[in-house]
């Protein structure tokens, strides 16, 4: 199909004029190329407003013991590691670090808090305690060292997660009741977000623990990161919310 031509006008033809419309046919061109510009214009301001909206990633570190260090695991099988993926899943960003010493008691903890949670941590996952009872600690000592951590991270305004533990039944009734009071009476004491026991679903469990009956496999893990992200969800919801204050 050939295009169709219009017949070109004379060359000395005169320009017809409308008389405002001809002002308007002038300026056409340039109140379009204005009206582009203002767009584009826009249209940056949104992308370059957009990225910086992007929220960095919450620094968060979880402290505790072999159970969040990753006794007897490979390290991407560890408690951290496999948390981390999981909330990448659910595309939270975050930044984890495993600071998990094997061994370690809630006063080793203590001790150690001020290197294991450097400046900039906005969220702490506290893990400890379960040392203290296999031991049989007296639970004063371990609920003195877990209060101090937990006022320590607020005074930093610190969003912190506090893990329970119970305490194992040959250690008699006196002492269960005891310390497991120690928890759930700290996270009220400072109203932290509070998941009861660490080890929930996992415990006692011989296909989810290694040998040695106390620390779980990575399937173990698995479980435990599963029971225990909703509360790590709302933990970076509270470190974000600090941000803002």
């Amino acid at each position: 199909m050939r295009a169709l031509r219009l017949p070109r006008p004379p060359a000395n033809a005169p320009i017809p004029r409308y008389g405002n419309r001809h002002r308007l046919v002038q300026t056409f061109p340039i109140a379009l190329g204005f009206t582009i510009a203002c767009t584009l214009a826009a249209l940056m301001g949104i992308s370059r407003a957009g990225s910086a909206s992007v929220e960095a990633p919450v620094q968060m570190v979880a402290l505790g013991d072999s159970l969040t260090a990753g006794f007897g695991l490979p390290a991407e099988a560890a408690f951290p590691e496999q948390l981390a993926r999981a909330l990448g899943a659910k595309g939270k960003a975050v930044a984890l670090t495993n600071a998990g010493v094997s061994g370690d008691t809630a006063t080793d903890g203590l001790a150690r808090l001020a290197w294991s949670v450097p400046e900039g941590t906005e969220a702490v996952i506290v893990e400890l305690g379960a040392n203290d009872a296999l031991r049989g600690i007296d639970p004063q000592i371990t609920r003195a060292a877990l209060e101090a951590i937990l006022r320590g991270l607020k005074q930093r305004r610190i969003a912190v997660l506090l893990a329970g533990m119970l305490a194992p039944p040959n250690l008699g009734q006196d002492y269960g009741r005891a310390f497991d009071a120690i928890f759930p009476g700290l996270a009220a004491q400072f109203e932290t977000l509070f998941y009861p026991f660490f080890l929930d679903g996992v415990a006692a469990n011989p296909a989810l623990n290694q040998a040695d009956g106390m620390h779980p496999t990575a399937a173990g893990v698995d479980i435990i990161v599963h029971k225990i992200l909703p509360k790590v969800e709302e933990l970076i919801e509270f470190a974000r919310s600090n941000r803002q204050n």
